[in-house]
């Protein structure tokens, strides 16, 4: 198991020990509509209590982030944080925008600043 007190759900050898269905309460459908390229980002509004899960997806959305990079940080399954976040924007803590459609995909400038972002993970 890891030292940090950040990845307690999580051994090195062994992967998640949590099943992500124990994360969401069995929810795997998020009520917001969200891609991976979707842009999500706290607004300061905190509900309650509130998982460590949600916790630690508000402190990595200080600023906008992807659903994609969240999911990274968070060594969760993508539908499990999109769950997760769908449950703060109901509850007003998060805020989520639609990713740009006006980007081609294959604009080989887009791709490479998508390589460098991913590389910082």
């Amino acid at each position: 198991m890891t030292a940090g007190e950040d990845e307690v759900w999580v051994d090195d050898d062994a992967g998640l020990l949590v099943r992500p269905y124990a994360v969401t309460s069995g929810r795997t459908h998020p009520t917001v509509d969200l891609e991976l390229l979707s842009l999500v980002v706290a607004v300061g509004r905190h509900p309650g209590a509130m998982d460590p899960e949600h916790a630690k997806a508000l402190e990595l959305c200080r600023t906008p982030t992807s659903v994609a990079e969240v999911a990274a940080h968070l060594r969760l399954p993508v539908v499990v944080t999109k769950v997760l976040i769908s449950d703060l924007v109901d509850s007003r803590a998060m805020i989520a925008h639609a990713p740009r459609t006006a980007a081609d995909p294959t604009d080989r400038a887009l791709l490479e600043k998508l390589l460098d972002g991913l590389q910082r993970i």
